[in-house]
């Protein structure tokens, strides 16, 4: 069989056009703003005019990522395929890329095999030019800052406490820190600076927990971007920068819509970091897709430990959502890396390093219906040299714990790969009602929130707070921002803070580095280990791959 890459699939499917994809999700012309052919922003106010019901939502989330890959993003669209396949309304919501990761090394976001949303060029580049408008808003509160102190500094901000960066949607190590404002008083007040990618800006967190345009500028106006000679917060409000920022971002808070290669619709919006913010798309792009749709499959980034615990903590706390199914999705290659097989040896059957691994899936799965009380099953994504023994094996130990696991081939066969799941999805929905509760509740300390996170849902001991994070906890406590959910900034590769430990780790203790408030967002970042908000490009960065042809035609898009 001849082996075609992602983008080859995806150029070669033919397109519906948007227009078609809207009257299938059940949006009136009307609210359609038609970019191109083939993707188009959909007029939130058709959430305040629609009288449907809202559907079933579904979360996909995943086992602890190994690079041996696990295939959450293209088992959501293919799971969406499937659930259109056996005749159901469905929608699909997800992430967009950023640019950073599609140069560099992890690859774009849309899916891959034949289960993608397209046009797959459009959505891993420019899209919309939603976050284009995030890093402008971004950069104009920046730049209002330091004019605000070369113009006289009225409010007294100590430009040695600004939090604020700048940022820019690239893998750019060179602006991890920087020193700026040279070149003599007509220029600036020199100060170290530093760029975050645009994902990590707690724009991108605000704009999609927004619920409106009202909301977005109460929550921009609360974002504190550092603090005065006396200690006291300078936010976007001081500054008197919301309405502008506000104004940028106006068009891109509308959501996008696309289609997957069968056809089905598919909300693309927002996409924040999922170990520095929570990791899931818009509330704007998943509240429609559940007023479209009978059923909506969404994602969260990274493991369950990250992705579907911002998720369901943060994200469905603020937008008042309740998962009916959560699908947890795993390969056998990737447990036998926790087993600790190195990635060359993955091709082999091996009982015992498989048996070593899978502690990493059960812990996902006890928390998800013992922590959160919500239904689950388990999705195999299949390689071709997964052994019959080690499916059978990863069945049976699934089934101890009363869930079911399904063999999914949405990669290579699309929507027919993923009937099986679709079916076992709907039954979750229609039998299985969870009784959905949080992690932690709100009246706690933040040392009481972490510690419940890390010994609750991590499968941790205990955690360690530096004596700086104390510090910072104390100021965030007497300033009134104790009563906020926590946003854990983790490594994605463990349960635990520190990336080597594989598998299902038991009795550490995790370490509190630095604690700040997202008071836009409306949440505490608690930061872990060493988490990078802007990464670098690798040796042979995806880049170097990636051409046009005089007819337009992109190549090397993985």
């Amino acid at each position: 069989m001849e082996y075609k890459t992602d983008i080859e699939i995806a150029q070669a499917c033919e397109l519906r056009p948007i227009g078609e994809i809207a009257a299938r999700a059940h949006v009136d012309e009307k609210y359609l703003e038609q970019y191109g052919r083939y993707k188009a922003k959909v007029d939130p106010a058709l959430l305040r005019e629609s009288d449907r019901e809202n559907g079933k939502l579904v979360l996909v989330t995943a086992i602890t990522p190994t690079p041996a890959g696990e295939g959450k993003t293209t088992t959501t669209i293919g799971l969406a395929d499937g659930l259109k396949r056996i005749g159901k309304d469905v929608t699909v919501a997800l992430r967009e890329p950023s640019l950073g990761p599609v140069f560099g090394i992890k690859g774009g976001a849309a899916g891959g095999g034949y289960a993608q949303v397209v046009p797959m060029e459009d959505i891993n580049l420019h899209f919309t030019g939603d976050f284009h408008a995030i890093g402008a808003a971004n950069n104009l509160l920046a730049a209002m800052l330091d004019n605000h102190i070369q113009q006289g500094n009225s409010l007294h901000i100590d430009p040695r406490r600004i939090t604020w960066k700048r940022c820019v949607d690239m893998n750019d190590r060179q602006l991890r820190f920087v020193v700026d404002g040279l070149g003599g008083k007509p220029n600036g007040t020199p100060r170290e600076d530093g760029f975050d990618i645009t994902v990590a800006s707690e724009i991108m967190a605000v704009f999609c927990l927004a619920s409106s345009i009202t909301d977005l500028k109460e929550r921009l106006g609360r974002i504190i971007v550092g603090y005065s000679y006396e200690g006291n917060p300078i936010t976007a409000a001081d500054l008197k920068a919301v309405g502008a920022m506000a104004a940028l971002l106006k068009d891109a808070l509308k959501p996008n819509l696309v289609q997957t290669l069968e056809g089905t619709p598919a909300f693309v919006h927002g996409g924040p970091f999922a170990n520095i913010a929570h990791g899931c798309n818009s509330v704007m792009a998943t509240r429609l897709a559940l007023k479209m749709g009978d059923y909506t499959v969404t994602e969260a980034g990274f493991g369950a430990d990250l992705g579907a615990e911002k998720f369901l903590d943060i994200k469905c706390r603020m937008a008042n959502l309740k998962p009916d199914a959560v699908v947890i999705v795993a390969t056998v290659r990737a447990l036998k890396m926790h087993g600790g097989l190195a990635k060359t040896e993955l091709a082999t059957e091996d009982l015992a390093a498989l048996e070593k691994g899978i502690p990493n899936l059960l812990r996902h799965v006890s928390n998800i219906r013992n922590v959160y009380g919500l239904p689950c099953v388990v999705a195999v994504n299949r390689f071709p040299t997964d052994t019959d023994a080690e499916i059978d094996f990863i069945i049976r130990e699934c089934r101890e714990l009363g869930v079911n696991t399904v063999l999914s081939t949405v990669w290579a066969e699309g929507g027919k790969g993923g009937e099986a799941l679709a079916r076992e999805v709907v039954r979750l929905c229609e039998e299985e009602k969870g009784e959905f509760r949080f992690s932690y509740e709100l009246d706690g300390s933040i040392e009481e929130k972490i510690t419940a996170i890390v010994t609750r849902v991590y499968g941790g001991k205990d955690i360690s707070i530096l004596p700086a994070a104390q510090k910072q906890i104390n100021e965030l406590e007497k300033l009134d921002f104790g009563g906020l959910p926590v946003c854990i900034a983790k490594t994605q590769y463990s349960f635990t803070d520190d990336p080597t430990k594989l598998g299902a780790p038991e009795n550490f203790t995790v370490t509190v580095k630095n604690v700040k408030v997202s008071a836009g967002a409306g949440f505490i970042v608690v930061l872990t280990g060493d988490i990078m908000t802007m990464p670098g490009l690798p040796k042979v960065p995806a880049a170097e791959r990636i051409d046009v042809d005089e007819n337009g035609v992109i190549s090397g898009l993985f």
